[in-house]
């Protein structure tokens, strides 16, 4: 049903590719990322909230919607989009045809986030995983408890600038819907991260008030979300004194902090953890299963000689370190 290109994932009874590598004819897009959603194809189908956020990144792409649970008919299958946990509008294709049921996961987590639907699991014949944090060590805490963490270190920095790097898409919006319920403040925002905010807002997500860093100087006292990809640049020297924190599932692998560089880490993820990943796999069902991105071949060792599922690696091997981790 689904098979490997030189342009990625491909169906060839639907005539269409999944989160492709490449430029094609037909694009089904699980979520909005760039490591997923790539430039240059000639259409994309996607959810509804995927394809607002896919207008902001790519100008002028043809865009199709498909709604949750929505079936239609492409060549010799059904495919339908069903809710991730990853980020806004992120979605698992599931694919329907001669070859039995199959479902590409996309990127996907099993913990609440306010600012997208919680993971639907899926009966499948074959599964197809995301494995970026498959190993035992990676483990979740409670996101509510890690967003108080970073509001008592904002409280505990009021003379100087509270700077938290994290992902422009997905995980700075999360951050945002967190810290709203527990606190009442303004985040002041870099420019990448706004954008999307409002994307985020316009879909009904609420999110804290947001304030853009611009052209603004100091900024003691308050919390700064900005995309690591700041970091070093130009733009930090606008701040007389601060600390620096990450917020990234990396952080669970020990001196990852220290290593880097952070004065603090906060351990939060939009990706599947170890438990979280063998949980889904179990409630799907399937016979076999592909693994894709991160430590997949330990996953596939996994499921092949303690759980007796037929598993192997599918796709290019990506590093665990996402753009949407």
């Amino acid at each position: 049903m689904i098979v490997e290109s030189e342009q990625g994932l491909y169906c060839p009874e639907g005539g269409f590719h999944l989160d492709p590598l490449l430029p094609v004819e037909r694009a089904v897009l699980t979520h909005a990322h760039g490591d997923h959603a790539r430039a240059g194809s000639a259409s994309y189908l996607c959810t509804p909230e995927t394809a607002a956020l896919l207008r902001r990144r790519l100008e002028g792409a043809r865009v199709e919607t498909l709604r949750y649970g929505e079936r239609r008919t492409i060549g010799g299958v059904t495919l339908s989009l069903h809710p991730a946990g990853h980020m806004l509008g992120s979605a698992q294709a599931r694919i329907e045809g001669h070859s039995g049921i199959w479902v590409l996961s996309g990127d996907y987590k099993r913990e609440p986030d306010p600012t997208c639907a919680a993971f639907e699991p899926l009966r499948c014949d074959v599964f197809i995983t995301e494995a970026t944090y498959a190993l035992p060590l990676f483990r979740w805490d409670e996101p509510t408890s890690v967003a108080r963490e970073i509001v008592a270190w904002w409280q505990g920095n009021a003379k100087k600038t509270s700077i938290l790097f994290c992902y422009a898409l997905g995980k700075a919006q999360r951050l945002l819907a967190e810290i709203a319920r527990i606190d009442d403040r303004p985040v002041w925002v870099h420019g990448m991260v706004e954008p999307f905010a409002q994307v985020y807002r316009e879909q009904g997500v609420r999110l804290a008030e947001t304030r853009h860093v611009g052209d603004e100087r100091g900024l003691l006292g308050e919390l700064v979300l900005a995309p690591i990809t700041a970091r070093g640049t130009p733009w930090m020297k606008r701040f007389r004194s601060f600390e620096q924190a990450f917020a990234s599932g990396l952080l669970r692998i020990r001196g990852t902090r220290r290593r880097r560089g952070f004065d603090r880490g906060f351990v939060l993820s939009d990706h599947a953890d170890w438990p979280g990943l063998l949980r889904t796999i179990r409630e799907t069902g399937a016979e076999r299963v592909y693994a894709m991105h991160g430590h997949r071949e330990a996953l596939v060792r996994y499921l092949r000689e303690l759980a007796a599922i037929e598993a192997a690696p599918i796709g290019v091997a990506q590093p665990a370190d996402p753009e949407g981790d």
